[in-house]
């Protein structure tokens, strides 16, 4: 047996068993992957798939507990190559971080050029998505650390921290009435047409469920994952915008004199988390631990090594995100 075997199994699970995605994402033939998979099939005795004809149908009971070695193996060998990269480049090499948009345009910024500074010969490269797809991105060892709102904690192989608190501001024009209100009610906000976040981001869930507890109907004109996109149909007067508060914070348009007023409604959305993750049982070289605390000085190397060890219980979020 050999790791080539366990990649094209692993990847084949993660395809769905369409062995033509799976010669694609490898970069090789279906035949090929075949070939290997019936030979390490024959070598351990059982099979880990269920066929028909030339089909993969299903994963077996004995290919399930095979699947699972295959991931052990396949994160050390991730781990074995973080280290000799660690140790043979103490201060280079890449950080990959998964993010969705707005950690990435908002928050990232400061700490990712801080860690430039700092380790002038690490590259980083930087993927955004959903935050499910920020997870799977941590999962598949496509990203080290991830960060998002929302979902992360759902996921077992993940050890996740919280790394800072914020709250949601209404945007309006600086014509509109609401524009005159210095605290916002649920019922005013309600009222109006809106603009926000798509649901499963940036602590849309919070928003919704303020709204179903009073048993309002909000009316949501437009959903996006872009702050920026919100603020400028905003603007073009579509509709009453629920954003980030770091979606306001350095913007000229929010500013004093600016085409847009922000009223803080954290008072009715409440606080909301952002997570970081990791991947768990993974290698975390010297440079990921310094990011992290670049992003929150209450994310420390000892707590991060703790929680990697399991010695210590991953803190739960206050938004229960």
């Amino acid at each position: 047996m050999n790791l080539h075997q366990f990649r094209f199994v692993q990847e084949a699970a993660r395809r769905n068993l369409n062995l033509t995605e799976t010669a694609k994402a490898l970069h090789t033939s279906q035949p090929g992957i075949s070939k290997a998979i019936l030979e390490l099939e024959e070598e351990l005795g059982v099979d880990i798939f269920a066929r028909h004809g030339k089909r993969l149908r299903r994963v077996t009971e004995p290919g399930r507990q095979v699947l699972t070695s295959i991931e052990i193996i396949m994160r050390e060998v991730a781990n074995l190559r973080r280290i000799g990269e660690d140790y043979s480049r103490q201060e280079a090499g890449t950080l990959s971080i998964a993010a969705t948009h707005t950690q990435a345009r908002y928050v990232l910024p400061t700490p990712v050029a801080a860690l430039r500074t700092r380790y002038p010969k690490v590259a980083v490269s930087l993927h955004q998505g959903t935050p499910e797809q920020v997870a799977q991105m941590i999962l598949d060892d496509s990203a080290e650390i991830g960060m998002a709102t929302e979902r992360l904690t759902q996921y077992d192989d993940l050890v996740t921290l919280p790394c800072y608190e914020w709250r949601h501001v209404v945007v309006v024009p600086a014509a509109h009435p609401l524009a005159r209100v210095e605290r916002l009610t649920l019922e005013q906000i309600a009222a109006e047409p809106l603009i926000s976040y798509h649901p499963s981001f940036t602590g849309r869930s919070k928003i919704d469920a303020a709204f179903e507890q009073r048993q309002l109907k909000p009316n949501f004109v437009l959903e996006a994952i872009d702050s920026d996109v919100i603020k400028t149909y905003v603007r073009l007067g579509l509709g009453v915008g629920i954003v980030a508060e770091m979606a306001v914070a350095d913007d000229p348009l929010c500013a004093p004199g600016g085409d847009l007023i922000a009223r803080p409604v954290g008072h009715l959305f409440g606080p909301n988390v952002a997570r970081i993750a990791f991947k768990r049982g993974a290698y975390l070289r010297n440079f990921v631990y310094t990011f992290a605390e670049l992003l929150s000085d209450q994310l420390p190397p000892p707590l991060i090594e703790r929680a990697m060890r399991g010695l210590a219980a991953d803190r739960p979020a206050s938004d229960g995100l």
